[in-house]
C-alpha cells in the first residue's frame, strides 16, 4: 500500500496531479484546496496518500496534511459519503473548519458541496457532530497554557446549547467555538447557559 509520494509534479487536472516519481507517473485524486497548494509543473511535491484498491482499480488519493487524510476517512464512515464526496466537502472546508461546522450542526455549509445534498448534509451533521465537537474545542487554545478541555465538559449541554445561542445572532462557527471555549475555561464546569453566553460575548467584542 503506498502512504506517501514525493516527486516531481508532471500536471494538475481539475481533481488530480500527476506525479513524477523515479520516472513513473502516479495520478492521485486531491482536493481543490490540495491542488492549489502544490506548484507549478516540475516543481517538487510531497502528498501523504489514501491507496483504495478495488476489484476493478486502484485510486490514490492525496493530502497535504495529517489532517485533511484523517477527515477523509472519517467522512467516508458516514453512509453515502465516498471517497468523491469526502475530497468534494474537504474542498470547501478545511480540516479546522469542518470541524466547527459539524459541532455546529451547519448543514447548510456542508452543502455547498458537490454531491451533498440536503438528506446527505443532515445525515453526516447528525452521525459527526458530537465526535467534531470534542475536537473543536479541544483544540481551541492548544497553544495556550490551559490544559485542553474534558471530553464530558467539551460535550456538555451547557456548551452546546451557548454554541446554539451564538449560532443563532449570527456568528461564525469557527468564532463561536473560540468565545465559547475561553469562555469555559474560564468559568469552570458548573457555569450555566447564561453565563458562558455572556462571557463569550465578552470575548467576541474584544
Amino acid at each position: 500500500m503506498i502512504a506517501k509520494l514525493r516527486g516531481i509534479v508532471d500536471g494538475i487536472g481539475d481533481d488530480h496531479v500527476v506525479l513524477d516519481v523515479g520516472g513513473v507517473g502516479y495520478l492521485v485524486f486531491c482536493s481543490s484546496r490540495t491542488l492549489r497548494s502544490l506548484p507549478e509543473r516540475g516543481g517538487d511535491a510531497s502528498l501523504l496518500v489514501d491507496t483504495h484498491v478495488r476489484e476493478d482499480h486502484i485510486h490514490l488519493y492525496g493530502f497535504g496534511d495529517g489532517s485533511e487524510r484523517e477527515w477523509f476517512r472519517i467522512l467516508q464512515g458516514v453512509q453515502g459519503v465516498g471517497a468523491r464526496v469526502a475530497l468534494a466537502i474537504l474542498s470547501i472546508l478545511a480540516p479546522d473548519e469542518l470541524i466547527a461546522v459539524l459541532a455546529a450542526g451547519d448543514k447548510a455549509a456542508l452543502g455547498r458541496a458537490n454531491g451533498v445534498g440536503p438528506r446527505l448534509a443532515t445525515r453526516i451533521a447528525s452521525e459527526l457532530k458530537d465526535k467534531a465537537g470534542a475536537l473543536a474545542l479541544g483544540r481551541v487554545g492548544a497553544a495556550g497554557a490551559e490544559a485542553p478541555l474534558s471530553a464530558d465538559w467539551q460535550t456538555g449541554g451547557a456548551v452546546q446549547d451557548a454554541l446554539s445561542a451564538l449560532g443563532n445572532l449570527g456568528y461564525r462557527p469557527t468564532d463561536a467555538h473560540g468565545a465559547v471555549a475561553a469562555a469555559a475555561r474560564a468559568l469552570g464546569s458548573n457555569a450555566t447557559v447564561e453565563a458562558l453566553i455572556t462571557r463569550s460575548l465578552k470575548e467576541l467584542a474584544r
